[in-house]
């Protein structure tokens, strides 16, 4: 006879086991605005990573890193997997869109910006919880909170992840 946690699916675990670190109601918001704030961030921040040659145009980095995660989140659900292709296309427009308007220069300084604010607020939201982030114990933990994040959404809507 198997385990309810044996017959979890691998996401259903990483999320147990992040939802139990994240239980404190304001550390969960301050998640559900941090998460994504970060996520944006990091892929405004690889738009910047010049690219090489002239094959390339700006934004490359972060369209590899995007496209490697979203096989990730893809594998570990189809569902979760489009939502996150859905908000890598939108972050992406987002940062487009920055990058044509105001320069690669004020999208790189909007990036750092965006990335050690919603940092502080991820560790002042693990202060009010007590407990450590989880991506201290497992690099696994920065790929799950985005869709830890997502998943949330899902559950409110009623969708299935």
């Amino acid at each position: 006879m198997s385990t309810a946690a044996e017959t979890q699916r691998p996401i259903d675990r990483w999320f147990a086991s992040y939802s139990g670190d994240h239980r404190n109601a304001v550390n969960q918001r301050i998640h559900v605005i941090a998460v994504p704030a970060i996520l944006w961030s990091v892929i405004a921040l690889l738009w910047c990573i010049p690219a090489p040659g002239t094959w390339f145009r700006p934004g490359i980095w972060a369209a590899a890193a995007m496209f490697g995660a979203m096989l990730y989140y893809y594998r570990a659900s189809r569902s979760l997997g489009l939502g996150m292709l859905i908000q890598f296309a939108v972050f992406s427009a987002l940062t487009w869109w920055i990058a044509q308007r105001f320069g690669l220069s004020a999208l790189l300084w909007t990036a750092v910006t965006v990335f050690v604010v919603a940092w502080i607020a991820q560790f002042v939201g693990h202060k009010i919880e007590g407990k450590k982030p989880s991506f201290l114990t497992d690099l696994t933990y920065l790929l799950i909170g985005p869709a830890w994040v997502l998943a949330k959404l899902y559950r409110k809507l009623g969708w299935r992840y």
